[in-house]
Formats: C-alpha cells, structure tokens, sequence
C-alpha cells in the first residue's frame, strides 16, 4: 500500500525538484542491485514473499505444473484435473481465500499456456526425457570434474590426520 503524497490530506515536504532516470538511481545504489537475470535464480521463485494471493497462487503453482507436466504426456484432462487440485490446494492455505471463480481461473490459464504454447508438451515424453537424461549427464560431468578432485582431496587429507593421530597413539603406548 503506498499513500499518494499529492492528495490534499497529506503533509508532503518536497526535498529537491529534479527528476532522476534509473540509470542514476543504480549508480546511487552501486552494489546493492540484484544481479541483472534475478529472476532466473531459485531464490526468487522460492521467495513470493510480498506478492498477493492471486500472484501467489499463479507462482507457485505454475512452476508446480512444469514439473508435473511429465505425469500427464498425452492426456490434457488429467493435468488439468491435477492443477484444479493444486491452485485450490494452494488457495485454501490463505486466511482468506480467493473465491473459488478465481482460482478456477488461474488454473485454467496455467493449463492453457502448458497445452497450446510449451514446448515440452508439444514435444512429448520421448523428447522430455532424452532431454533431461542429457542435461543431468552433463551436470554428472561437470560435477564429477570438480568435486571429485576437491572431495579426494578432502578424504586424503583426513586419511593423513587420522594415520597421524594412530601413529601418535602407537608412540604413547610403546
């Protein structure tokens, strides 16, 4: 809620006239802006703190149906019936829910723009699953690459503490 500092009931004090671009608000914040693909971090879609229910709801579940979309290759009505269940799920957990007209639409809309305009869904679970068996395969490698060096050395360097502490322990009871 933000109040409008030109209505007649507020006590306005106006500290300078200029206007400012965003260009200038950001240099003003140096360091302190998100990075420029924030949206794009988990983070940002675990965190909906500050939207309303009707933003909630839509978040939350719409990447909810992403995923659930692979239960339901090649029958529309099941997904369907499984996001109705999920928005009036999610809508039920509010103090005050949204009427049941609302939810109703926003599940509608999710499942339309899964079904008409998604590419994993148009492509089909032959090409959904070849695709996610090739991402993970190279998460694998990119992983393995990096933290198997780092875990070994971890283990080695535990492997030497431990050799140490025995061989400390054997002088001590000869």
């Amino acid at each position: 809620m933000t109040k409008n500092p030109l209505h007649t009931d507020w006590s306005t004090e106006w500290l300078h006239g200029g206007l400012h671009t965003l260009g200038g608000l950001e240099e003003a914040l140096g360091g302190h802006m998100p990075p420029s693909r924030w949206r794009e971090t988990k983070r940002s879609r675990i965190n909906i703190t500050g939207l309303g229910r009707n933003c909630s709801i839509f978040e939350t579940a719409r990447t909810w149906a992403y995923r659930e979309v692979r239960h339901h290759f090649g029958s529309p009505d099941t997904l369907h019936t499984a996001i109705h269940a999920e928005v009036h799920t999610r809508n039920a957990e509010f103090t005050e829910p949204l009427p049941a007209f609302e939810a109703r639409a926003i599940a509608n809309s999710i499942h339309r723009w899964i079904t008409t305009r998604s590419r994993m869904w148009k492509d089909g679970a032959a090409v959904y699953e070849a695709t996610f068996v090739a991402i993970q395969s190279a998460r694998g490698k990119k992983g393995g690459a990096k933290g198997g060096k780092a875990s070994g050395q971890v283990r080695a360097a535990r492997r030497d503490e431990r050799a140490a502490a025995m061989l400390e322990y054997m002088r001590g009871t000869s």
